[in-house]
């Protein structure tokens, strides 16, 4: 009977070690901000923050607004945190930012050891990414830069030719 026991205690803790990941995924943790590369979240604080810290500003932006709104905002993958400091330099808050990849269908193509990236929703576009081949990652910002700057002049002319 003994021995009946053992193995359903041992099978009870089998099953609890294999659903401690899903358990923990299921509770998410009111101190940690998600957010994905290349986006934003809005995330209220207390009125009386004046001061921002960011511990790694290449994983994470965070910009106070009025009301004690900030907006944090994913730059590369990993965690860091922030911290919320009033005038006294009193800490009101001291949060973790995870920053994760990309959402969208992402398809990956590899020539040797350079990489691409394209968002294929529904067509397939470039879609620069942290990690992308120099040269590949070099041309779409270059492209990006001309269009913003035909857009900006084409806005300041007042869009006439």
């Amino acid at each position: 009977m003994s021995f009946k026991f053992q193995r359903i205690g041992l099978r009870s803790l089998v099953a609890g070690i294999l659903l401690w990941p899903a358990a923990c995924l299921a509770a998410p943790d009111p101190d940690r901000i998600a957010v994905y590369v290349d986006q934003a979240k809005l995330v209220k604080l207390p009125a009386k923050v004046s001061t921002i810290v960011v511990g790694n500003p290449l994983i994470a932006d965070v910009t106070l607004q009025s009301g004690g709104i900030v907006v944090v905002t994913g730059k590369g993958y990993g965690a860091t945190n922030f911290i919320a400091m009033d005038r006294n330099g009193d800490v009101l808050v001291d949060r973790q930012i995870q920053v994760e990849g990309p959402t969208d269908q992402l398809v990956t193509v590899y020539r040797g050891v350079e990489r691409e990236s394209y968002s294929c929703m529904p067509i397939c576009q470039r879609r620069v990414t942290l990690g992308d081949g120099v040269g590949y990652f070099q041309t779409a910002i270059d492209q990006a830069g001309t269009l913003s700057g035909q857009a900006a002049g084409a806005g300041a002319g007042g869009g006439t030719k």
